[in-house]
């Protein structure tokens, strides 16, 4: 390997927590190095509403684009990769990416989460198209009076579909679990909210002309939008390997300062809660930044 190099931080991740961290250390006039392994869910989305300060939407690769120029305006050097590692160091941590290694005494992680992804054709371009959709918090306001779909293999999809009843009453839970992965009283509560369950494994869903189709036992049902409600996992592996503490869901815990349990490791964005949103991500990106910035000196 290389002679490490030297930064004030690395981030981990290159979505908004990522890269608004990036900016505030920049406009600190500090070294830090962002290395992104272009996974970012914001880049799927097709148009965000709910983004403050955008009242006719931005699509995510737009938003992206921006925060990436605005970050490299102000000194941040961006990489394209994946860390393999996080090590503790002498004086804080080395980082690992490909057959380099680098150094800075802090460490933010903005990984974010992986969905779980339904076997279902095209999704990626499914869901930049928005024929498919991963967050209703987001965006069901979108879908007001349509008819929707929720795909799910359990409780966590009918807690998602009561969620989106507020919006359209044209609503079913496509269900492509075991029948028994449903109670009885899930099921009670769903036939008491207007929301029907569709029995089909995920093959009987398809794209179609602009919709998408699901067929099942009972007949064939079409969809403007289908949500995908069969959860996802944090990229926690990193700070796991050095310890770093988790909820029951799996997410970092953080201190106020949106420090982990390692000292110097920050973690920011959907890697830490459940509310994956744009806004929070940039929030606790910001809020990293800061302290790390005043522990620097």
């Amino acid at each position: 390997m290389g002679a490490p190099g030297r930064w004030d931080t690395v981030v981990v991740g290159g979505g908004p927590a990522g890269l608004t961290a990036a900016i505030y250390l920049g406009r600190f006039r500090r070294r830090v190095l962002v290395i992104d392994a272009g996974e970012s869910r914001l880049g799927w989305i097709p148009m965000s509403h709910n983004h403050p300060g955008f009242p006719d939407g931005i699509s995510g690769p737009l938003l992206l684009g921006r925060m990436r120029a605005q970050a490299q305006l102000y000194g941040a050097i961006l990489r394209a990769g994946e860390v393999s590692g996080v090590e503790r160091s002498e004086d804080g941590f080395a980082v690992t990416l490909g057959d380099e290694r680098v150094a800075a005494p802090f460490v933010i992680l903005a990984a974010g989460v992986k969905d779980r992804r339904p076997d279902f054709p095209g999704f990626v371009e499914a869901v930049r198209a928005g024929l498919v959709r991963l967050c209703p918090i987001c965006d069901a306001y979108e879908v007001i009076d349509k008819p929707v779909g929720v795909i799910g293999d359990g409780p966590h999809a009918a807690r998602e579909a009561h969620f989106i009843r507020r919006y359209t009453a044209d609503l079913a839970l496509v269900h492509i679990g075991p029948a028994d992965a449903l109670s009885g009283e899930v099921r009670t509560g769903l036939a008491a909210a207007g929301v029907a369950v569709i029995e089909t494994a995920i093959g009987g869903v398809l794209p179609e002309a602009g919709r998408v189709a699901v067929a099942s036992a009972g007949g064939r049902r079409v969809f403007d939008t289908i949500y995908s409600a069969l959860g996802m996992d944090a990229r926690t592996g990193l700070a796991a390997g050095l310890g770093a503490r988790t909820n029951e869901a799996g997410c970092l815990i953080v201190s106020s300062h949106q420090m982990t349990s390692v000292d110097g490791l920050y973690a920011a964005g959907d890697v830490v809660r459940g509310l994956n949103q744009i806004s929070i991500a940039q929030a606790e990106g910001a809020i990293a930044a800061t302290d790390i910035h005043n522990r620097l000196g």
